[in-house]
């Protein structure tokens, strides 16, 4: 593992969080599995995804898809710990 990526922002929140470990309340775990991205932000991504495709994004655009790529890896390393929470709760 490279320290690049042992210590990008995921990386981390992904050693805090301990998404394997299902420690999540029921109602937190349901609450957590309901943050999704707003339409206009899922527009925007799809925006700059097309235009990341083309070659086509300015300085600003890259800095925006790739903080879009990180609350993304955020969002779904909390999300699988919600989601095993609740398999957890059912068992």
């Amino acid at each position: 593992m490279s320290t690049v990526t042992a210590t990008s922002e995921a990386a981390i929140l992904s050693r805090v969080i301990e998404p394997d470990k299902p420690a999540l309340s029921p109602d937190a775990a349901r609450a957590i599995l309901s943050l999704t991205f707003a339409e206009s932000d899922r527009q925007l991504m799809n925006e700059l995804s097309e235009k990341a495709r083309q070659g086509a994004l300015d300085d600003d655009e890259r800095v925006a898809i790739d903080n879009y790529e990180r609350v993304g890896a955020l969002l779904a390393i909390i999300q699988s710990k919600a989601r095993l929470s609740l398999k957890h709760a059912v068992s």
